[in-house]
């Protein structure tokens, strides 16, 4: 007999060999936002050379555009990825990225009166972070503890952090006055930006946590059965604190990026962005019923709404159709996750 850990859970179907063709469409399903992806260059490339002449995706201007639009929402849908993975969802996000950027801006003009530039920059960026782990806790101690549905816990908080916001910025966006934050957001390395560069470095640094650690094997676990996790022996409760504290802080650092880019914190600065984050997340192919999703699915899933809004702009078409396309590819992602299950014959409730 072979003995088998208490904690070893499996949380993915395992695919049907015996059939080429399920196994093939179901990798096709799994890669669906990275085709979505190379639907949508190849159409704004075509629509491009046909009507201007011009290359889209060609142009280096284009790319770093694209680029430096997808960082924000794919700060948030990075900690998204790993509330959703785990069967909930932080709706509370936007405004802690809000109020997150508006403390990166106080902060660093305080600390800038009595320390060196590059000092007060980072005492900043810090600041934003751990303020906007406060939230997180709240989040996760009335989810885990009270047992708030996630949807309720973090729509209160979507309140709560939209009005501390928007006092601690007394109604008006705060000017940031100092070089080096500047910089940060407007600046470039060999011609890439250092946003992206941020942004890039700490999204492999998340596949790796979600991927390879034993919390990200611990979250997916919960996501595909949390009964079963628990009798595993898993910590459910300091995990989901856990969890959404991440989540939290990943906006924390959305909004101190954001103010870098714009030298202003501003309380609405992640309004907008609640909504690309859900949708990256979905339409990289997690699954809103929890236990499946990667981090690079993600980031194609916010590239994907990036080249949709950018590209829209580009070809001179209205930029309300962006809502359109981003709201059919939302639904497409979602009836093929549906038929994705019932293809490899996991259970649904009707």
């Amino acid at each position: 007999m072979t003995s088998t850990s208490p904690t070893e859970t499996h949380v993915a179907p395992q695919a049907d060999h015996g059939d080429p063709a399920r196994s093939w469409l179901a990798r096709i399903a799994e890669g669906r936002a990275w085709l979505f992806l190379a639907g949508l260059i190849i159409c704004f490339e075509v629509w491009s050379r046909l009507s201007f002449g011009a290359t889209f995706v060609l142009n280096p201007f284009n790319v770093q555009s694209i680029a430096i639009f997808a960082v924000a929402p794919l700060l948030l849908a990075t900690g998204q990825t790993f509330v959703i993975i785990s069967g909930g969802i932080d709706l509370s996000l936007g405004f802690i990225m809000g109020l997150a950027a508006v403390v990166a801006a106080h902060a660093t003009n305080m600390a800038g009166v009595a320390m060196p530039v590059p000092l007060a920059m980072m005492l900043g960026i810090l600041a934003a972070v751990i303020v906007a782990g406060v939230p997180g806790v709240i989040n996760g101690l009335l989810i885990s503890r009270l047992r708030i549905p996630p949807f309720i816990g973090t729509l209160g908080m979507f309140g709560v952090a939209r009005g501390a916001a928007f006092l601690l910025a007394g109604g008006t966006t705060v000017p940031v006055q100092n070089s080096w934050f500047a910089l940060l957001g407007n600046g470039r390395f060999y011609g890439v930006p250092y946003l992206v560069i941020i942004a890039a470095v700490f999204v492999v640094v998340m596949h790796y946590i979600l991927s390879q650690t034993r919390f990200g094997q611990h979250n997916y676990a919960i996501g595909a059965n949390v009964q079963a996790a628990s009798r595993a022996g898993i910590d459910i409760k300091g995990h989901i604190l856990r969890l959404y504290v991440l989540s939290a802080m990943c906006a924390g650092l959305g909004g101190a990026l954001y103010a870098a880019r714009f030298t202003a914190g501003a309380a609405q600065a992640g309004e907008p962005l609640l909504l690309d984050s859900v949708a990256a997340v979905v339409i990289g192919g997690a699954s809103l019923f929890g236990g499946s999703g990667t981090i690079f699915g993600t980031v194609a899933g916010a590239l994907v709404i990036a080249v949709i809004q950018y590209g829209l702009v580009f070809v001179n078409v209205e930029p309300f159709w962006q809502f359109i396309a981003v709201g059919l590819v939302i639904i497409i992602s979602v009836l093929i996750d549906q038929a994705q299950r019932r293809f490899s014959g996991a259970r649904q409730d009707e």
